[in-house]
């Protein structure tokens, strides 16, 4: 058995990769995916449009709950995240499970625990934010407290230590997200490739603590054998990503509770 993975080691992996969660978790949710926001400031589209008719086709678009919108901007914190966990979440699963097509073979590799972690690790990042929380250090903590049951201190957590390399850092946070940046030049925002592309480059990150990350939240027995076999596995592997996506909101939602304020860089 190998030596014990320190905290210090762990943060130097989880600090590029809550640096690299954060454009593309703010890219999801500012994009206006379906520009809805968009048109429901350009009044000028309905021109012409029965004046009756127009304020309930304006009230159509700004009250879908979807990021940009109104109805969005008037949600609690819980419904926002359960958007997260329910409806990107549903996408992070699919790409987590594809390893799954290869049954038990696909199981002796750390590919489905590190697509899976980074998978969960990009969506605390998402339910920080809409709790206020965008310190890197803080986000780090609450990954390392939910994913893998440790309480980082907060000095270790924000990178203030002498064996902090900060240039290291900036580097590595870089390359995790240099599809997402070219997505953003060519298209003028993320597509589906980069985003899928995106969470491989970030599961490929948390390869440097590999055995931490078989401590996360996972699914159920029944998913992880059905996640054995050959094909359908991938089925397996899907619904116990959700499963799993399901027992990771909770913790996080017990720290928050502990956290009324927000404030992740000290336990109470």
């Amino acid at each position: 058995m190998g030596e014990a993975i320190s905290d210090r080691q762990v943060v130097a992996v989880l600090r590029p990769f809550v640096r690299a969660c954060g454009p593309m978790v703010d890219a999801l949710r500012d994009a206006d995916p379906f520009g809805l926001q968009a048109r429901g400031r350009r009044h000028e589209d309905l021109d012409g449009v029965e004046p009756g008719l127009k304020d309930k086709l304006l009230n159509g678009i700004t009250s879908v709950k979807v990021p940009g919108t109104a109805a969005w901007a008037e949600m609690s914190n819980y419904q926002r995240t359960d958007w997260w966990v329910n409806r990107v979440g549903r996408f992070t699963a699919l790409i987590t499970a594809i390893p799954g097509l290869g049954g038990a073979l696909a199981d002796r590799l750390p590919v489905q625990d590190a697509l899976g972690s980074a998978a969960q690790g990009v969506l605390l990042c998402a339910i920080a934010g809409e709790y206020g929380v965008t310190d890197v250090g803080a986000r780090v903590r609450l990954i390392a407290w939910v994913l893998f049951e440790r309480d980082i201190d907060p000095v270790v957590a924000a990178g203030k230590h002498a064996e902090h390399d900060k240039a290291a850092e900036d580097d590595e946070a870089a390359k995790l997200t240099e599809e997402l940046d070219d997505a953003k030049k060519k298209h003028g925002k993320i597509t589906l490739k980069a985003a899928a592309g995106t969470l491989w480059r970030l599961g490929r990150g948390l390869l440097g603590i590999v055995e931490e990350l078989e401590k996360r939240p996972r699914g159920r027995l029944f998913h992880r054998a059905l996640g054995k076999l050959p094909v359908v596995g991938m089925a397996g592997d899907y619904l116990g990503e959700r499963s799993g996506l399901k027992r990771v909101w909770k913790r996080a939602h017990e720290w928050f509770t502990e956290h009324p304020d927000g404030e992740l860089t000290s336990r109470t």
